[in-house]
């Protein structure tokens, strides 16, 4: 049989020991929404533990009440990590007046007579009852950018959460307690110690390194792909279009007259003019093709398995919609145009030489009057 004492002192100096990693954690790096409010849960739940320990060798009624409010004050703190996490705010508003009538309710309860042990039934019901609700979160099939690990997570906590809850309701109805169902509540606690301590720095972590990855491929301004996160992408889809032996055309487009766009209106307006033209442009693309933002008005388009027809009835839809344009701060005063360039792949040549060409049939575009698109001409070397 497990000891009680010994067990509260083992996973209080545990959840106190991730409580400290991730003050570290905290201080060494830009903190995650949500992992300052898990450290702190982390701290009561440890406090809580480790009063628990205490507690048999004291008669000092206080240290009860003390232990239910750092269960209480932990579960609150847990459940509000996890709304910050996900993007709940709203649901925080709810937890503080939830754990406040959870404490008064506690602290009436023993000082009505309820028995220590009756209390921590109680206490554990509501962790299991926690528990097993953070799981079912967790494993919800709409929960926006769910992951594998938030999935292993919340099968995790309902299983330990509807273990704890069991062993608390035969308690409350008198059922005797196995040793094997006693047992499996204390392993079902350190679990939860042990997966949702490492389980939310993991997760930190994991959506620090996408926040990171975006950053690194993304333009700040328009959301597209940057210089080289395009290059990337595009000649993967070059090499797998030569695989498939399927046709891949290139454009390169500039927003006509940016300078003086710029110089007119002021940067506001080019930012705007910017943004609108890529999420015009991303509208009327399909899922695969690739856009990037190569610098300044300079924007590059890839489209796998798209022949020259179909490359130039895209070239002529986007020049129609960027001169539906409309920017609202300059007053809708400004009609906005785009050169395009327009060239096919050829088998023989790499992703910079088929952009240099489109790069040539843009600069074509531009000194034939603008507002218009061009074809690039495959120069073929001379034997």
């Amino acid at each position: 049989m497990i000891d009680h004492p010994i067990y509260m002192l083992a996973v209080g100096i545990g959840n106190i020991a991730f409580a400290l990693l991730m003050v570290a954690y905290v201080r060494g790096a830009s903190a995650t929404p949500g992992l300052p409010m898990w450290m702190w849960a982390r701290m009561a739940f440890g406090a809580a533990q480790l009063l628990a320990w205490v507690r048999p060798e004291s008669s000092m009624p206080l240290l009860a009440i003390l232990e239910s409010a750092g269960w209480i004050a932990g579960l609150t703190l847990e459940a509000a990590a996890y709304a910050i996490f996900f993007g709940y705010p709203q649901l925080r508003r709810y937890l503080v007046p939830t754990a406040a009538l959870s404490l008064l309710l506690a602290c009436a309860a023993f000082l009505s007579g309820l028995p220590y042990p009756q209390l921590i039934v109680y206490v554990s019901l509501a962790m299991g009852l926690g528990s097993f609700t953070t799981g079912a979160i967790l494993m919800h099939p709409r929960l926006p950018g769910a992951t594998t690990l938030q999935r292993l997570i919340g099968a995790n906590d309902m299983g330990c959460g509807a273990t704890l809850a069991v062993w608390a309701i035969l308690m409350i109805f008198g059922e005797p307690a196995t040793g094997g169902i006693q047992s499996m509540a204390y392993v079902a606690g350190y679990l939860l110690l042990i997966v949702n301590g490492f389980g939310f720095i993991l997760m930190s972590k994991q959506r620090d390194d996408a926040r990171m990855e975006r950053l690194a491929t993304t333009d700040d301004l328009t959301s597209l792909l940057n210089r080289r996160a395009f290059f990337a992408r595009a000649d993967a889809a070059r090499l797998l279009s030569l695989r498939l032996q399927q046709p891949m055309t290139l454009l390169m487009l500039d927003i006509d007259h940016f300078k003086q766009l710029n110089d007119r209106f002021g940067h506001a307006t080019g930012d705007e003019a910017l943004i609108k033209f890529s999420t015009t442009c991303n509208d009327s693309l399909r899922e695969h093709d690739i856009l990037g933002r190569l610098g300044g008005e300079e924007f590059a388009l890839a489209l796998p398995g798209t022949s020259l027809d179909g490359a130039l009835h895209t070239a002529e839809r986007l020049r129609q919609a960027v001169v539906d344009i409309r920017l609202l701060t300059c007053g809708n005063h400004y009609t906005m145009t785009v050169s395009i360039g327009v060239v096919v792949i050829d088998p023989d040549e790499d992703l910079p030489t088929a952009l240099a060409r489109a790069d040539h049939a843009l600069y074509e575009a531009k000194r034939n009057g603008r507002n218009r698109v061009e074809v690039g001409v495959l120069k073929r070397r001379q034997a």
